[in-house]
Formats: structure tokens, C-alpha cells, sequence
């Protein structure tokens, strides 16, 4: 897997700090702006995050490079509809020399290893087959798996990336969206590290899970109507 914060705001946090300050202030811009240090902005910022103020978070946004997942991966990635995707196509990309994806669990258990394998090199092979006999590559991508390697260029503003690794850095996340969201988080952190100070599951930012029944058991669980008795 592959991560790389291709672009993003141009001074993101002392962007996000003067929206927040123009929603009070009778002051042009441009002296909201030259008005904002660091610190100013680090106070503003911190204030609409307790508060819960986050529609000024939309005015950072962050695009990244992402390779090297599964389809398996890429189909939960973009179920986060906040955000804009390009991905690369099967229809048109011919597939003839394709990574898959294998998880620790199938690498780490005898047998299970070899037994992938060989299943991916048969399909790999089935593949190119349909190929050489004049199927076309978005009728031959049918019978690719979802470990099958993919690309996808992500854009999304920060208040749909705290979101994100809400959900995503949760254990109950599966184990390559959770490593994906990690990497995200770790360059992220880097250019806005005030914003993203707190990015996380609840159980780490709140002290609560929203997980129900389903919980770990890391935090409380919020109940629900419905629910069975807490673990």
C-alpha cells in the first residue's frame, strides 16, 4: 500500500481559522487573514472542535494518491460519499499482470498462502485467455477478485476526514481500510496537526462507542433501542 498527499489548501489552518473568525467579525478578509498567527488560529480552531462547529473544516481540502489496495478496500473507500473519486477502470485498463492483495490472516496460516495463489494464478491466467480470444477487458474483469490490485485518486475536505478515521481507525474497521486510514492520518497530521490532533474512533477522542452490540468493549457502548445487554 502506497499514500501520498498529492495536494492540498494552501495554508489550510489559518484558512479554516479565518472563516471561522469572518462569521463575527465586520472586518474585510484580508485583515481577518493578516489579523491570524499561529497561535489565534490554534485558539479558533480548538474552540470549533469542542463545540462541534465543523462546517468551516470544508474549506481545507486534501487530495491523495492511493495504490496498491484491493478492490475490496477501494468498494468500502468509496462508500464515503463526502469525497471525490477517480479510479482506475477495468474496462479500459488491461489487467494482464495483476497484483492481488493478501491478508495477513490468509498469509500467516499454514496452507492458505499456497491455496491463494494458485487460485489467483489460475484466474490470472483464465484472464488473459479471454483476452487473447477477443473478450473485451470490461467482460474479462468479471472474473477478476476483489484482492485484485487498484489505484484511486481521493479528495475530501477535513471535516469528512475526521469522519472518515472516526469510522475507519475503529477496530471494528477492517484491517487495510484501518491501514489506509492510518497513512492518510500520519500526512494529514502533518500539514494541519491542530485540526487533526484529535482524529480517531470515538473510544479514543470520546470515551464512548457508537458500535452498539457489535462494540470491543474498548469504551462503553451507547445503547439503542433494540440492543442486548452490553458486553
Amino acid at each position: 500500500m502506497r499514500v501520498e498527499l498529492v495536494s492540498h489548501t494552501h495554508d489550510p489552518e489559518r484558512t479554516v481559522a479565518a472563516a471561522i473568525r469572518l462569521c463575527y467579525s465586520a472586518s474585510d478578509i484580508g485583515e481577518i487573514r493578516d489579523g491570524i498567527d499561529d497561535a489565534e488560529a490554534a485558539r479558533l480552531i480548538g474552540k470549533v472542535l469542542k463545540l462541534g462547529h465543523l462546517s468551516v473544516l470544508e474549506h481545507a481540502s486534501f487530495t491523495f494518491a492511493i495504490e496498491g489496495i484491493s478492490r475490496a478496500c477501494s468498494h468500502q473507500l468509496v462508500r464515503h460519499r463526502m469525497a471525490s473519486f477517480s479510479q482506475q477502470s477495468q474496462r479500459y485498463v488491461k489487467m494482464r499482470t495483476c497484483e492481488f492483495v493478501i491478508p495477513p490472516a490468509v498469509a500467516s496460516k499454514a496452507g492458505a498462502r499456497e491455496l491463494v495463489d494458485a487460485a489467483y494464478d489460475h484466474l490470472q491466467t483464465a484472464y488473459n485467455e479471454l483476452l487473447e480470444a477477443g473478450v473485451t477487458a470490461e467482460d474479462a474483469r468479471y472474473i477478476l477478485p476483489n484482492a485484485a490490485e487498484t489505484k484511486i485518486i481521493m479528495t475530501a475536505n477535513a471535516r469528512s476526514l475526521l469522519n472518515f478515521f472516526e469510522l475507519r481507525l475503529c477496530t471494528r474497521a477492517q484491517w487495510e481500510i484501518r491501514q489506509l486510514a492510518e497513512m492518510m492520518l500520519d500526512k494529514v497530521r502533518l500539514i494541519c496537526p491542530i485540526i487533526f490532533a484529535a482524529a480517531g474512533p470515538t473510544c479514543e477522542t470520546s470515551g464512548y462507542c457508537r458500535e452498539g452490540d457489535m462494540s470491543c468493549g474498548k469504551a462503553e457502548a451507547v445503547r439503542f433501542p433494540g440492543d442486548k445487554e452490553a458486553h
